[in-house]
């Protein structure tokens, strides 16, 4: 039943200010690790995309039913099953599991597709694949494992490996454009972890894009343009971000001066910290101290 004005206009909007908004990774997708007993679930059909990837280091025996078809296979480590939504599908296995478990939601799926990375995906949206093997794609998921993990408990670490997981998902299994996967198999997740832990180690000195490249082993101009795809941001904005991350951290120490943050988080100074403070936030370091 519709409960919005826009569901019952009698024509589809020219304009949205929806398109304008960069879509959250993070806020697209939800993630779950599970470790259970044998065990089994109900054959249903499912409104979202579901892709659940084996963490569980011994090979098992696992029973899936897909549409009707009954599927009885060894589960290896790393390999990774793709249920777009609109499958039934239903499971038992033999031994304890230890997974991820990333479901998507296919209209906002099909909005990131189309605003972050200009593919326009079919009906089907991604592709049915019961089983396969795919490093890039587990690395990714692992990233997102290791964020949720992670003592740094960083928004800005969570956000980047979610988009990372959606870039690659998507040029890869979305019904792409063959020349969007080749373009995407030249910064893989792995690339990425070595430039994101550069970061974490360095950011409170000066970091140039040539220093990030270096990480990737990849050339200047390719970097930049591989980072933003996959991202959504330049290096530059990416660094900021995080910079301006940690500083929020130490601003709630409120007897700690403002230069002391700044020059600790890698800004030149007070002034070039409190621009790109604002930047970020909306409010200069100031104001959000005394808010928060």
């Amino acid at each position: 039943m519709p409960n919005r004005y826009q569901d019952i206009y009698p024509a589809p909007p020219q304009a949205k200010s929806d398109d304008l908004v960069s879509l959250s990774a993070a806020e697209l997708l939800s993630m779950e690790f599970f470790e259970s007993p044998p065990g089994e679930m109900p054959y249903h059909e499912f409104s979202q995309h579901h892709i659940l990837i084996n963490l569980n280091e011994n090979p098992h025996r696992v029973e899936n039913w897909r549409d009707g078809e009954h599927r009885d296979f060894t589960y290896h480590i790393n390999e990774i099953v793709v249920t777009p939504a609109g499958v039934k599908s239903g499971w038992k296995w033999h031994a304890r599991s230890k997974a991820i478990v990333v479901t998507l939601e296919p209209e906002k799926l099909e909005r990131f597709a189309k605003s972050e990375l200009g593919i326009l995906l079919t009906d089907a949206q991604l592709k049915n694949i019961p089983q396969f093997i795919d490093e890039d794609i587990t690395q990714a998921g692992k990233m997102l494992l290791d964020a949720l993990h992670s003592e740094m408990g960083s928004a800005v670490m969570f956000e980047s490996f979610a988009r990372v997981f959606l870039t690659k998902l998507i040029l890869k299994y979305g019904l792409e454009r063959e020349e969007d996967y080749a373009f995407s198999k030249s910064f893989t997740s792995a690339h990425y972890k070595k430039v994101f832990d550069f970061v974490t180690k360095n950011y409170g000195r000066s970091i140039q894009v040539e220093d990030l490249a270096a990480q990737a082993g990849i050339s200047t101009y390719h970097f930049s343009r591989l980072f933003k795809q996959s991202i959504g941001k330049s290096p530059h904005q990416f660094v900021i971000a995080y910079r301006v991350e940690q500083a929020k951290k130490l601003l709630s120490d409120k007897d700690r001066p403002m230069i002391d943050i700044a020059l600790s988080c890698g800004f030149s100074d007070q002034a070039h910290f409190s621009r790109m403070f604002k930047q970020v936030e909306g409010v200069t370091p100031k104001v959000w101290r005394s808010e928060n």
